[in-house]
């Protein structure tokens, strides 16, 4: 038994959450973890009290005065505009870390691919996840993809702290920054500038779809993999969809203060009650959990425990193979068996070794490098119903407004004046570049300085001219480097 107690914030979710619940707390006071459960309110049953969040304030109370949380999987009611209880929490309390290892332990759960071991390290706190969407024109909604230089650090940093600390020998970045060359490609810039700092860790980056595609293909050649958070929460499904069971896996969620350990799958509300669920998941959730309370005995003791069993062939039914599973068990006797092998290691699927790591992980304080920032022009956003780009364009370069000149206007990001092609699509949303009347646009493209004033004047007259401003974007340069996207053909 370890000596320290660790107090728990411990959610016990809907659906098939209580029962999954039980039986890992069950298997972790059999081991010695010396877990003190805290239970909070969270889930369908706040929701439905009124309260859109999800969580109750006692319940912020327990986890900012305990720091662990162990989560079920938990039900949130359609429509009526309820939030996220995962998306609240990991912003809330500054969960920029998603780790989700996946294996398969093939023959015991059905896969193609034995042998599999990958760790997907994920952003948790921005990119379209940020969740910034606004409705502009009748035909266009826009969803606004926030990457930053701190999140990318210390998502970046986590990925080969987490692989120095665990033995990983690689790391690999998943991006898309052939098209979206500023967010993504800040993504891959600092990616590269971190992978520097580790030369004993091999470092290499892949675009996202063909990334996933070769995930799913060949994931033997992958090891730890990091990116941002909309690609994360896709790969890390695809990654545990073809190690056998996204029911088999879980996830923690790591802040600088503050960690969440839950399983990956959903409340399953269909099977809650008939004692047939799969622990799997959470209870390899607690595993992380121990591992990052510094009791890394206990949880290679619980780990290896449940691998037996799966090696034992006592299965829950939802990983049922007739040539494989010696009994089909439900939620309570497969803790039971996981309880009388603690202490026994699995003969054929690898044994769990977390004690032999170095699992301490340090992200440093993030140090803003002061850029000299200089205003080049403004990016206008016109709803307007016509069709014609050369009509808009021809109005608009008429304008006389304190010598600033229309350089462009894309429709959906592609260039419609000048030299448009009259085959392109337009929508009624009009973005519309403006620059200093002095810049050059023809050859090398330079851009002079603009004072903000002269923004103002123009977006002045374009009201006055009758144009329906939706949205404007400033366009920077940081230390003499352009801080904006061209537009397609431009």
């Amino acid at each position: 038994m370890d000596s320290n107690i660790t107090k728990v914030a411990v959610a016990y979710g809907d659906g098939i959450g209580p029962e999954i619940m039980h039986a890992t707390l069950r298997i972790l006071e059999a081991a010695g973890a010396n877990i003190e459960a805290e239970k909070i309110e969270v889930g369908e049953k706040v929701y439905l009290s009124g309260n859109s969040a999800g969580i109750e304030k006692s319940a912020w109370e327990i986890i900012n005065k305990n720091k662990i949380i162990l989560k079920a999987p938990i039900t949130t009611p359609q429509g009526k505009g309820y939030k996220s209880l995962n998306v609240t929490l990991r912003k809330s309390l500054g969960l920029f870390a998603n780790v989700r290892p996946v294996n398969a332990y093939a023959p015991y759960v059905q896969t193609n691919f034995a042998g599999m071991d990958v760790v997907i390290v994920r952003e948790n706190e921005e990119d379209l996840y940020a969740g910034i969407e606004h409705q502009q024109t009748q035909d266009v909604v826009q969803c606004l993809k926030l990457i930053t230089r701190p999140g990318c650090e210390k998502i970046v940093r986590y990925a080969f702290e987490y692989a120095q600390a665990y033995g990983r020998k690689k790391v690999t970045c998943m991006v898309k920054d052939n098209i979206m060359k500023l967010t993504d490609g800040l993504f891959h810039n600092v990616f590269k500038e971190i992978a520097a700092e580790y030369p004993n860790i091999e470092s290499n980056s892949q675009i996202i779809d063909i990334g996933a595609a070769r995930l799913a293909a060949s994931p033997k050649n992958y090891d730890v993999i990091v990116t941002s958070n909309l690609y994360g929460d896709i790969i890390s499904d695809i990654a545990a969809e073809i190690a056998g069971s996204v029911g088999m896996a879980g996830s923690a969620n790591i802040g600088k203060n503050i960690a969440m350990f839950e399983a990956i799958h959903g409340s399953a509300p269909d099977i809650a009650g008939k004692k047939i669920a799969n622990p799997s998941g959470l209870l390899n959730a607690a595993v992380m959990m121990l591992s990052h309370v510094g009791k890394t005995k206990i949880a290679d003791m619980v780990k290896n425990a449940w691998l037996t069993t799966l090696e034992q062939g006592y299965h829950t039914a939802d990983v049922y193979q007739e040539a494989i599973t010696k009994e089909v068990v439900s939620t309570s006797e497969f803790a039971s068996i996981v309880i009388e092998n603690l202490g026994k290691r699995p003969t054929t699927l690898p044994v769990s070794n977390l004690a032999d790591g170095n699992g301490e992980i340090v992200i440093p304080e993030y140090k803003r490098k002061e850029q000299k920032q200089v205003l080049l022009g403004v990016d206008v956003f016109i709803n307007w119903k016509g069709t014609d780009a050369y009509i808009i364009g021809d109005i608009l370069s008429g304008i006389d407004s304190f010598k600033m000149k229309l350089k462009m206007i894309t429709n959906r990001g592609v260039k419609v004046y000048p030299e448009g092609m009259k085959e392109t699509y337009c929508t009624d949303h009009w973005r519309c570049r403006f620059v200093d009347i002095n810049s050059r646009v023809e050859g090398n493209l330079v851009y002079n300085p603009v004072d903000f004033e002269k923004i103002i004047a123009l977006l002045s007259k374009l009201n006055d001219e009758g144009f329906q401003v939706i949205k404007t974007e400033n366009l920077y340069e940081f230390d003499g480097k352009r801080a904006f996207s061209l537009g397609q053909g431009e």
